[in-house]
């Protein structure tokens, strides 16, 4: 195929210009984050949504800016303290980097306060889901929250007093609390108190009426004589703190899952402050008291006039209410692992033919989940080997059916990344019980991330080794396989199963400078190869479709920028972060850009270079992104089987074709698409999933 001429050559980087002609060359990235937050909290507008999904968009949300501002907030602040003096590739130091993103993650707060307050709720109270304030309630409602306040929240709760006696406490980051200022009756001398709101209770008080709500710190601020007895209540405020969470590794810790524990007790003592959202009432003494004592910025405090931890919502989500929900679409099963009777074998229908799974449109657990299970019961089964990113909870069918095979003796193989932000602790857990049952634990590596989606099984076949491989876009996790879309490949090539088994041996072994006849792994040589061949189509007539999470990294944005300029026709569908300013390039008309959000997180990565038959497609764990490239393992697997790549092109199409959830960018602004034909993606593909279930193809 015309992908290994891609492939084969490898490209030299040269030095980034930061504009041309006036003109930013590459956009700056959080301000590119925050654009795409901004179109998930449009949706939370969008009266044509049902309501407790637009409520579930603002959680979303609200959810999203926490990790940003632990994360990228953290990063920033870092680089500012430590004196680092680098310039970003839009062209920043790290000092108007950090303002930027004050400026702008202010802005985008306020507007997110906007959209509940004038949104959201009014239409939650239009449709009988009231969040009301305690005093405005009547006397038997106020009796109910009495009764649970002693009953659940009183014994729970902890006053810790601030005064010479009393340090000021730590305070947890993204943990909710009341700043409560009490008097002595009889000197009158005031004192500071806080109270934690508890973590681990509802945040909404629920009235007998199931569909009346009254948030807990209400409901304990309506009771601070119960915890401050004799003493009078002059005032009190909620505010929520966040900290910094990114914490490097210790490069010269020999024990990955030493580090990893210790990056989480940084993280739980973390000093970094970057955010505390108060409310709108709050006192400048209470406020000063705050800053002074958590020795932080004045700049990075945040007056919050809707309730704090708008994410919080995704518990009303959980409301009996179908009638304010996406009716339920259940997943349907492909033809080709469609149970014809009892004995269906799996790595029978994957030797008739590569199999393509997008979920959710189909199932997750008659695809990947099956795959497992029945290489863990397979008794022609040797040998399983398995990545683990981040996975389900407490019951996850991938790591039962991988501790059940290593239960019977079969070699089982799991490289768990025990660094995936903020599922660290998880990880440690199911690495443990992984081992225990005699699963051979690989933990990855300090400095590089294992991303990759891959699962190998080894079986022995009339005398012959054969070997089954599912590579994924997307987590080995049920429960997002239900509301993210992604794409997976079940096969048996035997160059791309050599290749894979190739990759576990160098990830769990020591290798050097592997040669992979099919896959492309980064961080080796993915990013070579895309760039060669954008390269390749850098011409008239050339086609190049990207549909990915991010694109920010420099190469490949210098890349597409010659390519459309060659006169090659380019579409990037980006859900997140884009910095490619299509305005840079001298033919911006070639060079189009828009993202989906909707329903379900487009989640794919997805690659075609040229076009028809001659067409290449890889479908891959990796977005363009530094991090991806350099930093990570990760996985582009070529799909060439004819029906399949026509999949591919069909879902990239109706991305192509979206009028409904689309917006588009201009280097300027994203703006939504106008409405012509009415085409839903998500939608179609639904339906022409049904379709091919009913059809049995």
């Amino acid at each position: 195929m015309a992908l290994q001429q891609g492939i084969s050559e490898l490209s030299s980087g040269e030095e980034h210009v930061v504009t041309a002609e006036g003109v930013p060359r590459y956009l700056n990235r959080d301000v590119a984050w925050l654009d795409f937050n901004r179109r998930v909290l449009a949706l939370a507008s969008d009266e044509a949504i049902p309501v407790l999904e637009r409520a579930r968009s603002l959680a979303y949300s609200a959810h999203n800016l926490d990790d940003f501002f632990q994360v990228r907030g953290a990063v920033l602040a870092q680089n500012v303290e430590t004196g680092l003096s680098d310039r970003s590739p839009d062209g920043l130091t790290p000092m108007e980097q950090r303002e930027l993103f004050r400026e702008r993650s202010d802005d985008f707060a306020r507007h997110q306060d906007t959209v509940y307050t004038e949104s959201v709720a009014p239409a939650l109270d239009a449709v009988g889901i009231h969040i009301f304030d305690y005093h405005q309630l009547g006397y038997g409602d106020r009796a109910h929250l009495d009764s649970y306040f002693a009953q659940q929240l009183f014994p729970v709760l902890t006053p810790l007093a601030v005064d010479p006696a009393h340090p000021f406490p730590y305070i947890s980051s993204m943990s909710l609390n009341l700043a409560v200022v009490v008097a002595d009756p009889l000197s009158r001398e005031q004192h500071v108190a806080r109270v934690k709101v508890p973590p681990a209770l509802p945040r909404f008080a629920v009235l007998p009426d199931g569909d009346r709500f009254v948030t807990l710190e209400q409901v304990i601020s309506a009771h601070l004589d119960a915890l401050f007895p004799g003493m009078d209540i002059i005032t009190h405020h909620p505010f929520r703190l966040t900290r910094g969470a990114d914490f490097q590794l210790d490069s010269d810790e020999d024990d990955l899952l030493e580090a990893v524990r210790d990056v989480l007790k940084r993280r739980r003592l973390s000093p970094l402050v970057v955010r505390l959202e108060i409310d709108e009432r709050m006192s400048d003494e209470v406020r000063d008291l705050l800053v002074r004592e958590l020795e932080m910025d004045e700049r990075d405090v945040h007056v919050v006039h809707a309730p704090l931890d708008l994410a919080a919502l995704f518990e009303l989500t959980a409301l009996d209410r179908p009638d304010l929900k996406y009716a339920p679409w259940l997943p349907t099963i492909p033809a080709a692992l469609v149970p014809q009777d009892a004995g269906f074998d799996i790595f029978a229908a994957v030797r008739a033919g590569d199999v393509l799974v997008h979920h959710p449109y189909e199932d997750f657990d008659a695809s990947a989940v099956a795959f497992i299970e029945q290489a863990a019961s397979d008794p022609s089964v040797l040998a399983i080997k398995q990545t683990l990113y981040r996975t389900s909870g407490k019951t996850s069918p991938i790591i039962r059916a991988l501790i059940g095979a290593a239960e019977t003796g079969k070699q089982v193989v799991a490289l768990v990344e025990l660094t995936a932000r903020f599922d660290e602790q998880a990880n440690i857990s199911w690495a443990e019980a992984l081992e225990q049952a005699g699963v051979h634990v690989i933990y990855g590596m300090v400095g590089v991330k294992t991303h990759a989606k891959v699962s190998l099984a080894v079986r022995s076949e009339g005398g012959r080794i054969n070997r089954y491989c599912h590579v994924s876009t997307g987590n080995y996790n049920p429960d997002t396989a239900r509301s993210y879309e992604d794409i997976a490949l079940l096969t048996c090539d035997n160059e791309i199963c050599t290749d894979l088994s190739e990759l576990f041996n160098a990830l769990s072994g020591y290798s050097r400078d592997v040669q992979y006849k099919s896959v492309i792994v980064a961080p080796q040589g993915l990013r070579a190869a895309i760039v060669n061949l954008i390269h390749r189509e850098a011409r008239p007539g050339g086609r190049i479709v990207f549909k990915l999470n991010g694109l920010i990294d420099p190469e490949v944005i210098d890349a597409l920028y010659e390519a459309s300029e060659a006169g090659a026709d380019i579409d990037l569908i980006v859900r997140g972060m884009c910095t490619l300013n299509p305005a840079v390039s001298a033919a911006p008309e070639r060079l189009r850009i828009r993202s989906l959000v909707g329903r379900y997180l487009e989640h794919s990565r997805v690659f075609r270079f040229g076009t028809a038959a001659d067409a290449d497609h890889l479908i891959s764990s990796a977005d363009m992104m530094p991090r991806n490239l350099d930093r990570r393992v990760e996985v582009a697997v070529p799909v060439v089987q004819s029906d399949l790549r026509a999949r591919l092109d069909e879902i990239i199409d109706l991305a192509l074709q979206d009028d409904t959830l689309a917006w588009e960018f201009d280097g300027q602004a994203w703006t939504r698409v106008p409405t012509g034909a009415g085409v839903n993606a998500q939608t179609a593909l639904q339906e022409r999933a049904a379709r091919r279930n009913r059809s049995g193809g």
